[in-house]
């Protein structure tokens, strides 16, 4: 766990004084990527430092274009120098490519593509299941949560709002993929 003990360094550096809603949030998307190891195999721990990492752009030493998860993946990638499929997850989690689009970023999320479907579902299910202070929720209930907290004339709104129905598609291929792997007995 290497990979994943750095990222935890890293992220807890930058989030957890200055920003400790959006650190415990983190803490519990990193338990959620711990739990869907068994169903990833060798990119678990991958997934495990990207979930930890995944808000880092929100922190005031990366902000850069206000999108965070392309100021995030920049920050991973220009200041701590880190792997390319790491700061790829970073880039693509959840809602990212439509609230790139909504702010006329998207050829700057394409500096860290072509994003791996399977992990990025992986990493949205995780961001979706946890609450903006680290509790447990069901992925509906939490777009319900961003939508109100943002309201109608704000850009994430629009974009989760567009995103809703492949946000949600990721969740169930990945509960599916993990019911598969516990069939299997993988754990």
């Amino acid at each position: 766990m290497h990979l994943a003990k750095w990222a935890h360094d890293l992220a807890e550096s930058l989030l957890a004084e200055s920003l400790p809603r959006r650190w415990a949030h983190s803490q519990r998307v990193y338990s959620q990527a711990l739990a869907l190891a068994p169903a990833l195999g060798p990119d678990a721990e991958l997934l495990a430092a990207a979930a930890i990492a995944h808000d880092v752009g929100y922190a005031a030493a990366a902000v850069d274009t206000g999108q965070h998860m392309i100021d995030g993946a920049r920050y991973l990638r220009d200041v701590v120098g880190a792997d390319s499929r790491l700061c790829s997850l970073v880039a693509f989690h959840t809602s990212s490519p439509w609230e790139a689009s909504e702010l006329g970023l998207s050829d700057a999320l394409e500096e860290f593509g072509p994003a791996e479907p399977e992990l990025v579902d992986a990493i949205t299910y995780c961001d979706l299941t946890s609450s903006p202070v680290g509790a447990l929720v069901d992925p509906a209930e939490r777009l319900v949560e961003v939508l109100d907290r943002y309201g109608p004339d704000h850009v994430v709104y629009r974009a989760v709002s567009a995103a809703r129905p492949e946000l949600l598609a990721r969740v169930a291929r990945v509960r599916q993929r993990s019911a598969e792997a516990a069939e299997l007995g993988i754990s």
